[in-house]
């Protein structure tokens, strides 16, 4: 063989090769756009201006929307935040820097663990820790199961981040005499910012759509609750509930409502990239 046919035989195996992986990046995507294109077709039809400002109406009324379920997913999610942010950065900061003690090993360990306990698990957990306890469903329940949920996603993805940060950087500042405690959060942490937050928003969408632990622990609420301790609607529960019944019209408000839970998430996902770019900036 020649240099000429060699040289030709390469090109063509290259372009093989790139052919198959461009079909395997399509077939990847396929599933995905799948499903946008199946949800917004089948839910596009019942958003109406209702849809988002009217509460639940009962089975043979007309119109209705599912204002409480959107009110109540931000709240469940916004207090899985504020439960679940501050202890997982903390705790992969911990990892980063004395990841090597026994402390350390058993943490992570613990995250890795609890990153593959079933959400119905943690959801029967909270159920008996909080709701048996109160003896009734609330948002600080669903709240504190989403966060159990978010923990070990936010804390590994800081940990590793961190790992990720040029040492040089970290020398440089106790070379200047900046304390520890202050080149980790001001320093390595502020380096590592966009990566954590994506990896918060990674943890965020996962929570966002979970059903079965606020089953146990916010359970549903036709009606605005009255507080924090009451029984809280959410798009997921809705969702499930109007997909299990038998009536027409609560399936095509259960497409609707699958609609918004991504348009949300999707929302959240590049509003946080947007935040963190302009940030870096």
């Amino acid at each position: 063989m020649n240099i000429r046919s060699h040289f030709t035989y390469r090109k063509a195996v290259d372009r093989i090769v790139r052919g198959l992986c461009l079909l395997a990046a399509l077939l990847a995507l396929v599933p995905l756009f799948s499903v946008l294109y199946y949800v917004t077709a089948r839910g596009l039809g019942g958003i109406s201006f209702e849809f988002f400002t009217e509460l639940p109406t009962p089975v043979g009324e007309e119109h209705g929307g599912v204002a409480n379920a959107i009110t109540g997913t931000l709240t469940l999610v916004g207090l899985a935040c504020l439960f679940g942010i501050p202890p997982g950065v903390l705790a992969g900061v911990y990892l980063s820097q004395f990841g090597h003690t026994r402390l350390g090993k058993i943490v992570r360990f613990s995250a890795d663990v609890m990153s593959g306990v079933p959400s119905v698990t943690i959801g029967i957990f909270v159920y008996s820790l909080l709701v048996v306890r109160t003896k009734q469903f609330s948002a600080y329940a669903g709240g504190l199961a989403l966060a159990v949920i978010m923990l070990p996603t936010v804390t590994r993805t800081t940990e590793e981040l961190l790992k990720l940060v040029p040492e040089a950087l970290r020398e440089a500042a106790l070379g200047l005499g900046v304390p520890q405690w202050r080149t980790t959060l001001s320093v390595m942490l502020r380096t590592a910012a966009p990566g954590v937050a994506t990896g918060i928003m990674l943890a965020v969408a996962r929570v966002a759509g979970e059903t079965a632990p606020l089953l146990f622990t916010s359970f549903s609420n036709r009606f605005w609750p009255g507080g924090l301790d009451e029984p809280t609607a959410s798009l997921p529960v809705q969702i499930y509930t109007y997909a299990v019944s038998p009536y027409e019209d609560w399936h095509s408000q259960a497409w609707a409502a699958a609609l918004v839970l991504v348009a949300l998430v999707l929302t959240l996902n590049v509003a946080a990239r947007v935040l963190v770019r302009h940030r870096v900036r």
